[in-house]
């Protein structure tokens, strides 16, 4: 399904997948989604692409979820848009980089847990605010998350929903480099050449044993699906919507 509101690029060996909804600080919508997931699997399936970058333009990576859309195209089932998305970043073999210049909420934010390199601009924030929402966290956020922070610090931001700056983020480790945001775009895009180059087969066998067991992932990423969707009909929920859109 093509978007206008994705741009996808291609030199170097590096597709570059760009969100492109900078009016609506990149909330994603279905269509969004669908493209790409769609371009992730390209990418992987193509021998001369050897590295991803994911981005968002405006500067901003990505407000989350467009909820008006969301609510109308509900995630259901294993063909939902969304769900291929997450499959498709999560289960990526080539190295994913993402370069984050500025707001990075909900799957935003979890989504870099899959990212091998996230730079970020001193301007990026960290925002995950599933439960405020009535919902729970997606994208295997609740196993990789308190294994790369630590439960305490993960408990803060799944559970409280507390944001965290750029710098907070270099701390904890869940961005690679903090750049400078004129420097960010050619910084992400330096990276992915430089892994693009690698010996290929080396470069996959490295990120395969340093990712989680698939089926481990893939659980954990069933286990959340299946309680979001419970949690998408439940009082607590809707009420969070109606109150957010009636904002």
């Amino acid at each position: 399904m093509a978007s206008d509101e994705i741009r996808v690029e291609r030199a170097d060996g590096v597709t570059t997948i760009t969100m492109a909804r900078a009016a609506k600080k990149n909330a994603i919508t279905t269509a969004m989604y669908a493209a790409m997931a769609e371009a992730f699997r390209d990418a992987d399936s193509d021998p001369g692409v050897g590295a991803v970058v994911l981005s968002g333009e405006g500067g901003v990576f990505t407000a989350g979820n467009d909820l008006r859309d969301f609510l109308d195209n509900p995630p259901r089932g294993p063909d939902a848009p969304v769900r291929r998305f997450l499959d498709a970043v999560a289960f990526c073999r080539k190295p994913v980089v993402a370069s984050v210049p500025g707001l990075a909420v909900g799957v935003g934010a979890t989504i870099l847990l899959h990212c091998d390199l996230v730079y970020a601009s001193p301007k990026a924030r960290f925002l995950t605010p599933f439960v405020g929402l009535g919902l729970v966290p997606e994208a295997a956020s609740t196993l990789l998350l308190p294994r790369l922070v630590g439960h305490a610090r993960a408990a803060r931001l799944l559970m409280l929903g507390e944001g965290i700056d750029a710098d907070t983020a270099l701390a904890w480790g869940l961005a690679s480099a903090v750049v400078p945001e004129d420097e960010l775009e050619r910084a992400s895009r330096a990276a992915a050449s430089r892994l693009a180059a690698l010996p290929r087969e080396a470069l996959l066998e490295t990120k395969r044993l340093m990712r989680p067991d698939p089926d481990e992932l893939a659980a954990a990423m069933q286990r959340e699906f299946d309680a979001f969707a419970e949690r998408l009909d439940s009082a607590e929920a809707k009420a969070a919507f109606a109150a957010f859109l009636a904002r």
